[in-house]
């Protein structure tokens, strides 16, 4: 029996889109002096709304607000008081959290039952976490007093909007910081509804600024003078440059930048289980996620039989309209993203690798891929070194723990890895020797406040979340 699911669309009326969004500068609202920007949704190519961008007078204006509400407001607070902001943003992300799920739906594309179940909740616990550390900063074990360093400059990306806002404006301002955000281009609603409530929180002007807009936004805001830390997450690329831009000024500089995980299963693993962990490590969020399961290595005695498992599986997810409830893969971001997903896709089958793509149908309007696996994957292949950031795995095999150890760092990455099987020592001689920031043991994309995450190599440096992502925004 083949059971089908009635659609169950979530009204998009809840997302209270308005036409134009602006920049928030200083507490308030304003007119961007840069050129205004078109929000699409990426699942039927309909435009959202026009947003205001920030051009250099803007960003400048921002940075200096910052530094006004550090100097006399927020850098002298207690931490007691910080704390009750903090948590009341996280109280009122909370309660307004149906609508920034279908609005992060609607502006993203990725479905409504991760944007409501995964990234409003994180999003808001991560202010209710950072909010309890903001008066305990001189028990984090970095000195007796630790202090803030001034104006954070962070640049986000468009895979997880509302939730990597979140992530960077938490900590930096229990530490005592202040902000300026810049959202990523084809996604800043979010980041604007999260305004509003910093707004409605009673905030003091200045403490935090959002600046919509390209990179030439972004590559203006890292580089002002007036910013002393630097918070950015996107492309090893953009990275790089940023890298190079600050070197030498003493700013204080984080990267949480791509990745090319190896999710490495063992013939002893729970077989269904690790299906279930591929399925969410690779096909979650379609795959844009930095940190997502795009290697498989599977041990050569298991492999035919947990492909068949696989393709079974992947065979039966819902490919569709995000607002549906059913929908477990939604659309790819942007055209420009499906584009580059294509190329690589086409370069796997011209270098040797066999293709099984999902025979589910695929909407035909929007920015759409169905979710594919590659089998006979060699490391030379590009689809086995770069990242996707899509809905499409490559698997190779192994013999061996030290095959698989090998073959897992054959990589100019290191974010994140998982590791499958019942024998706890395998896990941890695996964990010791992974190159990767983060390591799962018979799970993935398992992600809380209190644990810090980041990565090494070309994944980038410094961690975020938790006890120790407090450094990056402390002067210790």
């Amino acid at each position: 029996m083949t059971w089908e699911y009635d659609p169950a669309p979530e009204s998009r009326a809840i997302a209270n889109l308005k036409p134009t969004y602006r920049p928030f500068v200083d507490g308030e609202f304003v007119d961007g002096t840069g050129e205004p920007l078109k929000s699409v949704n990426p699942a039927t190519e309909e435009v959202l709304a026009e947003v205001g961008t920030a051009g250099p007078t803007d960003v400048d204006k921002a940075v200096k607000a910052a530094r006004r509400a550090y100097d006399k407001v927020w850098g002298r607070m207690p931490g007691s008081e910080r704390a009750k902001y903090i948590f009341r943003i996280a109280r009122m992300i909370a309660e307004r959290a149906r609508e920034l799920a279908v609005l992060e739906t609607l502006d993203n594309g990725k479905p409504i039952k991760e944007s409501r179940d995964t990234d409003v909740p994180t999003a808001s616990a991560h202010f209710f976490y950072h909010a309890g550390w903001a008066d305990k900063l001189e028990y984090a074990g970095y000195g007796p007093d630790p202090r803030p360093l001034g104006v954070a400059g962070q640049v986000i990306p468009w895979n997880f909007p509302l939730l990597m806002a979140a992530w960077k404006i938490a900590p930096a301002l229990a530490c005592g910081n202040t902000v300026v955000l810049k959202p990523a281009e084809t996604t800043p609603l979010t980041a604007l509804v999260l305004a509003e409530i910093i707004q409605q929180a009673e905030l003091p002007p200045g403490v935090v600024n959002i600046v919509p807009g390209a990179g030439d936004v972004g590559a203006e805001l890292v580089n002002h003078p007036g910013v002393a830390k630097v918070a950015f997450t996107g492309s090893t690329e953009v990275g790089k440059l940023i890298q190079g831009s600050l070197a030498g000024t003493g700013k204080k500089l984080t990267l949480e930048l791509g990745g090319k995980a190896a999710n490495i299963v063992f013939d002893d693993a729970p077989l269904d289980q690790a299906v279930e962990g591929i399925v969410n490590g690779i096909f979650f969020n379609q795959g844009h996620v930095c940190c997502a399961g795009s290697r498989l290595l599977v041990q050569e005695s298991i492999a035919d039989e947990l492909l068949d498992r696989l393709h079974e599986r992947v065979a039966t997810l819902r490919v569709g309209d995000p607002m549906d409830k059913n929908t477990d893969v939604g659309a790819i971001n942007s055209r420009d993203q499906l584009s580059k997903i294509r190329e690589l896709v086409t370069s796997g089958e011209q270098e040797g690798a066999q293709r099984w793509t999902s025979p589910c149908p695929l909407p035909e309007k929007g920015f759409f891929f169905a979710p594919t696996v590659f089998a006979n994957v060699t490391q030379s292949m590009r689809i086995a070194r770069e990242e996707i950031f899509g809905p499409v795995l490559s698997v190779l095999t192994f013999r061996t723990p030290d095959e698989a150890l090998a073959k897992a760092n054959n990589t100019p990455y290191g974010l994140s890895a998982g590791v499958w099987t019942e024998k706890g020592s395998r896990i941890l001689w695996m964990a010791d020797r992974l190159r990767a920031g983060v390591v799962w043991a018979n799970t993935f994309n398992r992600f809380d406040p209190a644990a810090p995450f980041g990565g090494y190599q070309e994944s980038g440096f410094g961690r975020e979340g938790g006890r120790t992502g407090l450094e990056a925004y402390l002067d210790v």
